[in-house]
Parts: C-alpha cells; structure tokens; sequence
C-alpha cells in the first residue's frame, strides 16, 4: 500500500462556528444534505452526440470526459501495446481555489491516482490497440474536465473515465501488406475499446481520529476531516488500488470494514453506468442522440411544419362559394317609400325617427325691413333717458382715431326731458343719416397723419 500523502482535498474558508456545527451533525449520525453515514448523492450520467463525450453529475460535483485516438509509434520496450493517457484539469470555474494555467497538488494527485486505478491495474486491453507491432499502435487519451467542485472530485471523475472508455468507439483499421487503411464511420462500423474491468473509486472521510466514518463527502466535509482513504475496485471485488491520506492511522478492522462498504457501492455504480448505455444505444437506434435530444427539447418552441391533406377542404370551401352565389343586378331595384312631408326610405332598415323640422324649428325668418322695424320695441315711459355733454371713445392705441361726439353733432335724437312719444323712436334713421364731422375731429386727424409722416421718414 502506497505511504500515506498529506493531500488538502479541499481549500474551502470555514468559519470555526461552521466546523463546529459540521462535525457537532457527524457526532450525531447527521449530515448537512440529509443523507445517511453510508449514503452516496445523485449520480447522473448523460451522453453527448459523439462517441465517448460523457458528462457525470454527483450531487454539485460536475465531471466531463472525453476521449479521443491517434495512430502513433509504440514505446520500444512494448512494441505490440498502445498506450493511454488520462489527464485531469482543474479549471478555476469549479473552485476559486483552483489556478488558471498552473497544475496544483491536489491536481498532480488526481492524475496519479487515475494512472494507478486505470492503467496500472490493466483496465484496458492494450495489446488489442496495436496495429502493426513496432511501428504503428493507437493512442487513446482521456481529458477529463472539472466543471464544478462540491466534493470527491476523485469517485465522479472515475465514473466519467470508465464510462467514456466503454462509450468510446475508434475507427476500424485494414492491414495490406506495408499500407495501412483508416476506415471513415460511414464506410465500416467503428470498433469499441477492449475493456477488460471496470474500476470505480470511493472515497471515504475520517473524523476523531478514525473513529467516525463518511462515504462521498461533500467539499465542506473534506474541510474538516482528518484523514481520508480511496480505494478503487471493479465488480469483480478486485481491489485495483486503495490511497490514504491525512494525519489518520487506520487499523485493519477499519480497512476491511471500507472494502466491504466498497463492494456494494461499486457494485450500484456499474449497474448504473451499464443501464445508461445501453439506454444510450436504445437512444441511437431510434434517432435520439444524448445531449442533443434533450437540448432538442429544450429550445423547440414551434412544431415543425408538416404535410396536410386540404383536398376536401377546398372542395367543402368550393361548395360554399357556389351555394352563397351574389343576386342579379336585375333584382336590384330600389324602392323609396314616403315617410312624411321631405323625408324618404330607401332600403330595408328601420322607421324613420327624425321629427319634422318643423315642429323642432323656432328660428324666425326676417323677409323685409318692416319686419326689422317692428322687432324694436319702445321703452318703458316711466324711464327717462340718458343725455349727456360728449362721449369720448379714445385708447392707447396710436393707429386708431378718436371721435368725440357732443350732442349738437346727433341729429334726429331728443336730448330734451319731454317724454318720449308712444310710437317709439325711430333708430333705422338715426343710424342711416351720418353725422356731420366738427372742428375737433378734423383737428385730430390732421396731428395723426404729420406723426405718421415723422414715423415714415
């Protein structure tokens, strides 16, 4: 068993009230999402439309591998094997722990850790990636991005390698002679990797010094854990490597009693990742493409246009076009119908409800003169009427002229106190018969016209 490493799994701030509450709920049996001692979260597993691109989700931990191969020289002291490179990235979306650029610790552990369960422990067949012995091998590499971190990081990214490499399908390859011949995916079927195990990895955090237990914990967990071990193994109950790490020494009943735990959580992974491919080719078959089809779902918002029999409908619509045929112009013939004296119906509405102008009129009509001359009516005689010395219409206002009249310039208007006669005065003729201009009118506009003058020049 390899020596114990002081790996930091995780670089999580905790406030020392926040640890003591963590492992105040571990003392306990407790744990923040509610799960059990043992309990592992959500595991889902989704594939995307090329061969061997398989995201893995455990609870907030998100995982995505990919593989890829190319045809390169063999190793000269393996002359019939390929080869196969695993590779870890920390990107700082995960954590803000993570640097951009620049490999951690924890990152350099990882990759390690992966090279001892998967190539070490002869996963893959690799005399099956050969293609000519010393000359021509294939190279499979598997580049697993971290996309988010919410602990164990290790166990989703097992579970995203493996299922990869099972999803991953390489060209088929023809030998004649020297010449060697890659086949595109339409001219022969691709050929799938030879897998001869399974491992998937569980990790296991220790608190108090060993006495307490955790499976998959969380990244808050693995903040205040004292030790932790992760042990891989297939469904074999072969154990392909095992890593302890931290302050923790563990005893042999404690390593027993997590290989033992390990058998059965393996055990529910493979089951898993077996049930998601084969739902995957399922998927193919029928024309539905992992990540594409739920993607698929996602943003269609209009269905798709489709072919439609109308044949009877424009026969329906053509039926009712003859039937609803418009009338002659011959039958067109408007009558109108006398309502009352100058008003008429034409049509078929309603009743007429205007009034007779007549009756809604009260407008007098003046035909002559002698209708205007008796509309004036005399005053009353008990009132007197009003004389005055001059009337003077003046303003401010230099362009308009001021008349002043006196009461010698009004002819045909009494200015005395007799009464006035009961046939009334007679206003038509006072206002028909212009007043002669005086002195003092002539005066006035004589001294308007020269500032005029003065104005112009």
């Amino acid at each position: 068993m390899p020596p114990i490493n002081k790996m930091k799994a995780s670089n999580v701030t905790l406030a020392n009230c926040e640890k003591d509450f963590i492992l105040q709920c571990i003392r306990s049996r407790k744990r923040l999402d509610g799960r059990e001692t043992y309990d592992y979260r959500n595991i889902k597993v989704s594939f995307g439309v090329e061969r061997g691109h398989c995201e893995v989700q455990l609870g907030k931990t998100r995982v995505l591998a990919q593989v890829s191969c190319e045809i390169t020289k063999p190793k000269e002291n393996r002359q019939t094997e390929g080869q196969i490179f695993i590779n870890i990235e920390l990107s700082t979306m995960a954590s803000p722990a993570f640097e951009a650029g620049r490999m951690t610790e924890y990152g350099v552990e990882l990759n390690r850790f992966m090279e001892r369960f998967f190539i070490e422990s002869r996963a893959v067949d690799m005399e099956s990636l050969c293609i000519v012995a010393g000359e021509k091998v294939w190279s499979v590499r598997v580049d697993v991005q971290v996309l988010d971190h919410g602990g164990n990081i290790l166990d989703c990214a097992s579970i995203a390698a493996i299922t990869a490499l099972k999803h991953f399908r390489r060209p088929d390859v023809s030998v004649m002679g020297e010449e060697v011949t890659v086949h595109s995916h339409q001219d022969r079927e691709p050929v799938s990797l030879s897998i001869l195990h399974m491992p998937v990895c569980v990790t296991f955090a220790f608190f108090d010094d060993g006495e307490l237990l955790l499976v998959d914990p969380t990244d808050k967990e693995e903040a205040v854990m004292d030790g932790h071990m992760m042990m891989a193994m297939n469904i074999h109950r072969e154990i392909c490597g095992a890593v302890m790490g931290g302050g923790v020494s563990l005893e042999i009943d404690q390593i027993v009693r997590c290989s033992k735990i390990a058998v059965v959580k393996v055990t529910e992974i493979i089951e898993l990742i077996k049930s998601s491919l084969s739902e995957d080719e399922k998927q193919r078959l029928t024309g539905k493409i992992g990540v594409f089809e739920s993607t698929k779902k996602i943003t269609t918002t209009v269905a798709e246009t489709t072919a439609m029999d109308i044949t009877e409908a424009v026969k329906t619509g053509q039926e009712i076009t003859n039937n609803n045929t418009p009338p002659s112009q011959d039958n067109n013939i408007w009558h109108a119908d006398i309502k009352g004296p100058g008003t008429a119906q034409i049509g078929h509405g309603g009743n007429n409800t205007w009034q007779d102008m007549e009756e809604e009129s009260h407008v007098i009509e003046i035909e002559s003169d002698e209708d205007v001359e008796n509309a004036v009516k005399s005053e009353p005689k008990n009132k007197e009427p009003r004389t005055s010395s001059a009337i003077t219409i003046d303003d401010d206002s230099e362009e308009e002229d001021v008349v002043v009249l006196t009461s010698d310039s009004i002819s045909g208007v009494k200015t005395s106190s007799e009464k006035i006669p009961d046939e009334g005065v007679d206003l038509m003729a006072a206002l028909k018969k212009p007043a002669p201009p005086t002195d003092s009118m002539m005066t006035r506009s004589a001294s308007k016209n020269k500032k005029r003058r003065k104005k112009k020049t």
